[in-house]
């Protein structure tokens, strides 16, 4: 499937797609990954083989979804989503005694967009295209996804972030404290480093 909705933007569009149609943009989204990704707050060192291997998930997922954002042809933003009994055993562990159901929760994954498009409301649609494609299944009651925690007072935090917290609150989503997933990666500088995410849930309404 590939839905498109043209962006109020001028010159830009969002477009969806699902399973196997998403495989002609993995290279975009491995890309975009590495190069949002490599700023604070998760400060990744990617490379396109870990790349690869990750992205391959989705194209096994037949319920997988990736909304695109593009100017002309270039892609300038990506974010995704998978039934989260499709993610890999990190993510499913936390559930083991949880009051959730992990075959009830839609996991959207990453957004990422390059800079100079933000604040043009592209993360909202992100956000509207993945909750209406798992709505559309009809046997999900949540979405969900993880955020790297960070020490406030970590050095290396920008003088001037600003988290998203305040945005995942206006879209409905809290989060979690007992659902918390343990991933490793390369950060820049440091090498391999274990890292803590923690999962932030919103309850699905049901398709008419």
């Amino acid at each position: 499937m590939d839905a498109t909705v043209p962006d109020t933007a001028r010159g830009l569009a969002v477009r969806s797609f699902v399973g196997a149609a998403i495989a002609p943009y993995l290279d975009d989204l491995a890309r975009l990954r590495i190069a949002v990704f490599r700023d604070w707050p998760y400060l990744y060192d990617g490379d396109a083989g870990y790349e690869a291997l990750y992205l391959r998930t989705y194209l096994q997922s037949p319920r997988s979804i990736a909304v695109l954002a593009f100017d002309g042809d270039r892609v300038i933003g990506a974010s995704t989503g998978l039934p989260l009994a499709d993610e890999s055993e990190a993510f499913l562990t936390p559930f083991a005694h949880a009051s959730v159901e992990p075959r009830e929760v839609f996991y959207c994954g990453e957004s990422v967009l390059l800079p100079s498009y933000r604040g043009r409301g592209i993360g909202h649609r992100f956000f509207d295209e993945r909750e209406a494609h798992a709505r559309g299944f009809g046997d999900y009651a949540w979405t969900a996804f993880c955020a790297v925690e960070r020490d406030a007072a970590d050095p290396r935090r920008p003088a001037f972030h600003r988290g998203n917290e305040a945005f995942w609150h206006k879209r409905g989503y809290r989060p979690r404290p007992e659902l918390r997933v343990s991933l490793p990666w390369r950060e820049v500088g440091q090498g391999e480093v274990g890292h803590s995410l923690g999962f932030w849930l919103r309850p699905l309404e049901r398709s008419r």
